[in-house]
Parts: structure tokens; sequence; C-alpha cells
């Protein structure tokens, strides 16, 4: 009966403080492909392979699991920098067309977890 007791115990506390904890939202995958289409994304980018830009498994392969993975692609998309293409040439980056942080947030974070 004591171990019985226990063992609800410390399930109810587990439980309890699981709320505590804040869970990740998930990424949009709609509304992240949408604004990538919008902004013109694909036209360089796809999702698994090289087109004039690397492919978005690329870029995640390079800052996924790096603190400022996520702060980089944001700032790729939305300061305009210099990017060296597949091809050898360099252009400046398209800027994203919201300044919204959700979205920018949900979009870099679908890249990543290409």
């Amino acid at each position: 009966m004591k171990t019985s007791t226990s063992i609800l115990l410390a399930g109810s506390l587990f439980l309890a403080l699981g709320g505590l904890i804040p869970a990740q939202a998930a990424v949009d995958e709609d509304a992240a492909q949408s604004l990538a289409k919008k902004n013109d994304c694909f036209k360089c980018h796809a999702i698994d392979k090289t087109k004039k830009g690397p492919s978005y498994k690329k870029i995640a392969a390079k800052y996924q699991g790096k603190a400022d993975g996520e702060e980089k692609v944001i700032k790729n998309i939305t300061t305009g920098p210099k990017v060296k293409l597949e091809d050898g040439t360099e252009e400046e980056h398209k800027i994203i067309d919201t300044k919204d942080p959700k979205q920018l947030k949900n979009l870099s974070q679908w890249i990543l977890s290409r």
C-alpha cells in the first residue's frame, strides 16, 4: 500500500511539474512553406537538391545543433548578405518580406528541421 501511494504521489508530481516546462512549439509546416513560396525561396532552394543555392538539407546540416544556428538563418533571410552560390558566383540574398518574428522563427525552424 505504501509503495502504490509513493508511485501515485511521484506520478502526480511528475505531471504537475511537466506543466511548468514550456513546450517547444511545433513548426507550422504549411505557414513556413507558404512564406517561402511567397518570397520565391524555391527559385534558388529546394528541400533536398541543390539549385542556384544550397538545399535546405544542406543548410540544416550546416547550422543544426549550433546554439546560434537559428539566429544565423534569420540573419541571412532578413539582412540580404552577399552569399556564394553553388556555381561560385556571389549575389545578395533576397530579404524575406515579413518583419513578424514568429513567422521568421517558424521559417528558420522549418529550414533547420529538414
